[in-house]
């Protein structure tokens, strides 16, 4: 699982953050790098061929079994994909936004998998360790693909670099063919039509049907809501940010995604620790706040270019709260899910989650081009007066309900 996880945390960067400074310094326009950085934004749409890894197989990767076939189908995707970006280069952008697609396709074609492979090949009770260990890797895969990236960078090509990163694929291949085929044996549709009514139709029916259509639809809002500050600085926005301030990529890959990485492992213990003190809902309404909010803060970058303090200290804030935000954001869409419809549902609502604030990526760069970077970071945060208006709202009906959580 250490191996899957770094092999899923890899590609992620490669297809938004470190992507968008390759872009840059080919002087591509700041609306374009967004939008080509984007690419990360069908990891969000995963659960549309999700059912596809359930109800087919792959004829040459049969000897490995559904599970681990798939897997390393996606395994050889990324690493294509990887080597072709490097191959093809920005200079012959239309091209290289296709490799960059199927890199993000395959990426998050890998995770399905792994998700997958993960729950059926050990007990409810030995999942928390595998998801921890998971965890670790994908964090490696994160700071490789992160801070080792730019910092190679600064010294070699950036073909070079994306060499490098489809080499360090090999060892999750390795551990793709060397590990067992879990031995789950289950019903599968007889159809696709089939397969996506029960990936698709069935869970969001019966969320309505638990919750009732005007208060279901006052949930979706506010999860489309919540997180929008912080999904719309995760793509190709920050990395431009970053170098018009006046920082070096081996600076930029040091502090924001070395550094950055740890202080949000910190964060998530404590925000661990938060939910079991003041429960999820509580914790939820808070950190949504206080870690949206923080895009504020790049506006004191803008005020003290190439300042590494001001930067250091900007980047622990935000990420030591984004970290403290995720126990309470996967206790509340735990609480929501029906057990019978757990993984589907839960897969459905993170998609939603995230899917705003990716959209609002995708255009950053118009905006700033037209606004400014400050008036996007401010723009970023408005998104907090409807989702706590929201969170007012809720409370007294979704307390109770998610009192299994210790709300």
């Amino acid at each position: 699982m250490f191996f899957f996880g770094f092999s899923s945390g890899l590609p992620f960067l490669l297809v938004a953050g470190t992507l968008a400074m390759w872009l840059k310094d080919n002087n591509i326009v700041l609306k374009e790098i967004t939008m080509i950085a984007s690419a990360g934004m069908l990891y969000a749409f995963k659960f549309l061929w999700a059912p596809l890894l359930d109800h087919t197989g792959l004829p040459a990767f049969s000897k490995l079994g559904r599970r681990r076939g798939w897997l390393l189908c996606a395994q050889f995707g990324v690493v294509v994909g990887l080597i072709f970006m490097g191959l093809i280069t920005p200079s012959h952008l239309g091209a290289f936004i296709w490799a960059t697609l199927a890199v993000a396709f395959f990426g998050a074609t890998q995770d399905i998998a792994v998700d997958a492979y993960r729950i059926e090949i050990a007990p409810v009770e030995e999942q928390g360790a595998l998801v921890a260990t998971y965890s670790l890797g994908y964090r490696i895969g994160l700071i490789m693909a992160g801070a080792f990236a730019l910092i190679m960078a600064d010294h070699i090509s950036w073909p070079i670099v994306y060499y490098v990163m489809a080499a360090l694929m090999v060892a999750p291949i390795i551990a793709t063919v060397l590990a067992k085929e879990p031995e789950a044996h289950r019903a599968l549709p007889k159809a696709w039509g089939e397969a996506m009514r029960l990936a698709i139709v069935d869970p969001f029916a019966d969320f309505f049907r638990r919750y009732g259509w005007a208060l279901a639809l006052t949930i979706l809002a506010f999860i489309l809501l919540f997180k929008i500050p912080e999904q719309a600085t995760i793509g190709g926005i920050m990395s431009p940010f970053y170098r018009e301030m006046g920082f070096s990529k081996t600076e930029i890959g040091s502090i924001t995604k070395l550094w950055g990485v740890w202080v949000g492992i910190l964060g998530v213990f404590f925000g661990g620790a938060m939910v079991a003190r003041w429960g999820a809902w509580k914790s939820l309404g808070a950190m949504t706040i206080i870690c949206g909010a923080c895009n504020l803060l790049y506006l004191f970058l803008i005020v003290h270019k190439g300042d590494l303090m001001v930067l250091t200290l900007v980047i622990s804030a935000e990420n030591l709260t984004l970290g403290m935000l995720g126990p309470p954001t996967v206790a509340f869409l735990s609480a929501l899910v029906n057990k019978e419809h757990t993984a589907t549902q839960y897969a459905l609502l993170s998609s939603l989650v995230n899917l705003p604030g990716k959209v609002l990526g995708f255009f950053a760069g118009g905006i700033v081009m037209s606004t400014g970077y400050g008036m996007y970071f401010v723009i970023t945060v408005m998104a907090l007066i409807p989702a706590a208006m929201l969170w007012v709202y809720l409370t007294p009906q979704l307390r109770a309900r998610v009192a299994d959580t210790g709300a």
